[in-house]
């Protein structure tokens, strides 16, 4: 795709070419909004501030949430050849720590507010050998140079800016780690521009539009498809520091007539509960991936708010989008059809008939995995190809199913279980509330099924009524289940897995 063959940075310059410098581009979360003038203005001065003591291509984290400052960051790191490395601040010191042996981190960008907000102070105490640097510190101390060259930057952005080669790094995000250690996943500008590209050729997606992102940009969906494609595309983002404010959200739905958003089935759920009648009457797209989007969800959201839900598919090393539904094609239990520009293929898998494992190549696929155990090396796909770690079914129209992740099938008695059927039949006896399945060492039949709730009153004797009247094999009734207060979450709004197991294993049951 010849869009792809830029720097980003240098895509955010065009972008500001032809929409106009004075075109407002993004508003904070206090509701400070920012020009394309100002987006690259800024970026130019933070940038020759930021830049003193780091080399081109180092690797320079970005602790920030979704904002103006963490949009600020990313564009000034990568205008100067440096290269944004987006760090999790919720996943605890042990990841973070991991995350910057990864990638060769030695310094952070990051903010007071945060810190103290965050109540992040320990975990900044436990970076010892990493050197902090607090935007409100860097923005005192602007130097004349500086503001210099943020003037000569908004006068010539692609000449002053650096000129990588697309195909070159151009940011590390980190794998949500919901089965294991996070790796880091290397993105060429190639990668993400791509897949804006195709994003915005299969969906529609305009200028004129208004999107709200409330998704962390340590998340690939936050970041690219809530941060980098609206700002390529001509399309105000409206950017929320957290997706946890539904009431704040939908206010700022209504106030400014945002079109497009993006969000998962988890808060999707919680800002329609929290809207009153008209307030998600502008939105037009509204686009839910990273986990699961459940039946319910869809029918609930229809009712109240009107709003036909389009199920996306992605992983982070995919840049981050593989398929998603169309408004004019938008097929329930599915994940939509491929982006245009992308192969995929799928394998068998013992013991699961009519779905296998999915492999996908194309433009947007990583570079490669940076893995804890050889820091600073990139590994690419084999023959380009990902193994996506799902099993899916495509059908004869191109339609992707996904039947869930490989690693989320249990071993019973020789038999195949997918973990995802189990939740579904919790799901449909208690909408209302989160479930999570695990499967835990048995020493007759291998594995067990273990069912996580918040569902106070649920009981294996339901479940099992259930799968009797429906058809559904008691293999796929779990042995246990575990009433909990609540289900563990990531940022991003999808199940902590790793959290849910050791609870399972920690409860010896009856």
């Amino acid at each position: 795709m010849a869009s792809a063959r830029r720097s980003i940075f240098q895509a955010l310059a065009d972008a500001r070419g032809e929409y106009g410098g004075a075109t407002i581009a993004l508003v904070d979360g206090d509701d400070r909004a920012l020009t394309y003038d100002e987006i690259i203005r800024a970026s130019f001065a933070l940038g020759s501030a930021l830049k003193p003591g780091t080399r081109s291509g180092e690797c320079v984290g970005v602790m920030l949430p979704t904002g103006a400052a963490a949009t600020l960051a990313f564009f000034a790191l990568s205008a100067f050849g440096r290269v944004p490395t987006m760090l999790n601040f919720t996943s605890g010191l042990a990841s973070l720590k991991s995350a910057l042996c990864t990638a060769q981190v030695k310094r952070i960008v990051t903010a007071r507010r945060l810190i103290e907000v965050a109540g992040l102070q320990d975990l900044v105490a436990g970076l010892s050998g990493t050197e902090i640097i607090y935007l409100e510190d860097v923005r005192k101390k602007l130097s004349l140079a500086d503001k210099l060259t943020a003037v000569a930057g908004k006068l010539m952005p692609r000449m002053l800016s650096s000129r990588p080669d697309p195909s070159r790094l151009a940011v590390i995000l980190f794998t949500s780690g919901t089965e294991g250690e996070p790796k880091g996943v290397a993105l060429s500008h190639q990668n993400i521009l791509a897949n804006v590209a195709q994003v915005r050729a299969h969906i529609g997606i305009y200028p004129g539009d208004v999107m709200l992102n409330p998704l962390p940009v340590f998340h690939c969906f936050g970041l690219v498809g809530g941060t980098i494609l609206p700002l390529m595309a001509g399309v105000k983002v409206i950017a929320h520091p957290t997706p946890l404010q539904p009431r704040e959200i939908v206010r700022r739905i209504r106030r400014y007539g945002a079109t497009v958003l993006l969000s998962t089935d988890t808060f999707i759920n919680q800002y329609a509960r929290a809207s009153e009648a008209g307030d998600l009457d502008t939105l037009r797209l509204a686009v839910c991936g990273a986990e699961r989007l459940r039946d319910e969800t869809r029918a609930f959201v229809r009712r109240k708010c009107g709003i036909s839900l389009l199920e996306g598919y992605g992983v982070t090393e995919t840049s981050p989008v593989i398929s998603v539904n169309q408004i004019e094609t938008n097929r329930p239990g599915t994940a939509g059809q491929l982006l245009a520009g992308m192969q995929a293929r799928v394998e068998p898998v013992p013991g699961i008939s009519g779905a296998g494992a999915l492999f996908v190549k194309g433009p947007n696929v990583m570079l490669g995995y940076i893995k804890p155990d050889a820091p600073g090396k990139i590994v690419p796909p084999e023959d380009g190809w990902y193994n996506t770690g799902d099993v899916v079914a495509i059908d004869d129209e191109g339609f992707i199913a996904i039947r869930g992740r490989l690693k989320r099938f249990a071993k019973i008695g020789g038999e195949t279980v997918s973990l995802a059927v189990v939740e579904n039949i919790a799901a449909a006896l208690w909408p209302e509330n989160a479930h999570a399945a695990v499967a835990v060492p048995d020493g007759r039949k291998g594995e067990q099924i273990v069912l996580v709730t918040d569902a106070k009153d649920a009981r294996r004797v339901d479940l099992l009524g259930w799968a009797q009247n429906h058809g559904v094999p008691e293999l796929s009734v779990p042995r246990r289940v575990l009433v909990m207060e609540t289900i563990p979450a990531l940022a991003t709004g999808k199940t902590d897995y790793v959290a849910v197991q050791k609870m399972a294993e920690a409860d010896p049951g009856p």
